[in-house]
């Protein structure tokens, strides 16, 4: 069965590392998936059984931790410091709190903008480039940490979680708008008959 001791990189058989070969992990998360199924366990003992599930759900966490930046660089923070990545601290640096202050502005204003899906594509490039770039930094502050590097570590995770919830209201406002307007921000023609009509 699985050893519920391992961390999530020892479980995939990973190095510890920020850096996750991507492809690798998707690979070995199916592999293990298909060998630990509940399903597979169906005819066996309720200890078994329960162990499948158990593992199952184990191994969803671990893929589910390490495959998105944000939560893989909470987790290795946590293994390398012994604490809890504090995800309701907040960052102290005012420049950025400004740029993302101006971010969330810019957002409550699209729906008033003469094409809102562009807008709002243009809001989601500039949160894609500062999570790179925040992403490159734990990479290289992640390699081989002093003590300074995980401080410098944790500060940029706690601004990567201002950029991933920004980025998800975002998300969800192009989603809603891709509802209510067809291509290219106008709206639908089946819309667009209904009130006319």
């Amino acid at each position: 069965m699985l050893d519920f001791s391992r961390n999530h990189f020892e479980l995939f058989g990973l190095p510890m590392s920020y850096r996750v070969d991507s492809s690798l992990l998707a690979e070995r998360y199916l592999a293990m998936q298909q060998a630990l199924h509940p399903d597979r366990y169906a005819a066996a003992g309720d200890q078994e059984r329960r162990l499948s599930m158990q593992a199952s759900i184990r191994i969803n966490e671990a893929f589910q931790t390490l495959k998105d930046p944000l939560e893989r660089a909470r987790y290795m923070l946590a293994l390398l410091t012994g604490e809890a990545s504090g995800k309701k601290e907040t960052t102290q640096d005012m420049t950025f709190l400004m740029e993302q202050m101006e971010l969330r502005e810019e957002l409550a204003s699209v729906r008033g903008q003469s094409d809102p899906s562009a807008a709002v594509g243009k809001i989601l490039g500039r949160l894609s480039d500062q999570s790179g770039v925040l992403i490159e930094d734990l990479e290289a502050l992640l390699e081989a940490p002093s003590a300074s590097d995980l401080e410098a570590a944790q500060e940029l995770v706690r601004k990567l979680q201002f950029v991933a919830k920004c980025r998800a209201e975002a998300e969800n406002l192009e989603a809603e708008l891709d509802e209510l307007l067809g291509p290219g921000g106008r709206p639908s023609s089946t819309k667009a008959q209904k009130t006319a009509g």
